[in-house]
């Protein structure tokens, strides 16, 4: 098995190398209201508000898509080969 990891130095990360870890492997699913989304997802017209949604995020903020259902948003995810993890 090899580790997709090793080409990373040991040793404290600079902020730039944090920044970017995960980056394209790995997604959360985060639950927002509608006025939320529309602040992450400008692009987006018509919701209503006080909706409830789910953003799935890449590792570095960014966002990806915005699903009715975590469920929607998971599949998303598992679509595009990202791993998903849960924030507490």
């Amino acid at each position: 098995m090899t580790n997709e990891f090793e080409h990373v130095a040991h040793g404290p990360l600079t902020p730039d190398q944090f920044a970017h870890l995960g980056e394209g492997a790995i997604a959360y699913v985060r639950p927002m209201k509608s006025e939320e989304a529309q602040a992450l997802f400008p692009q987006v017209q018509g919701l209503k508000p006080g909706m409830q949604l789910f953003a799935l995020v890449g590792a570095n903020g960014e966002p990806i898509v915005l699903a009715d259902s975590k469920d929607a948003a998971v599949a998303n995810a598992w679509e595009h080969q990202l791993a998903t993890v849960s924030l507490h």
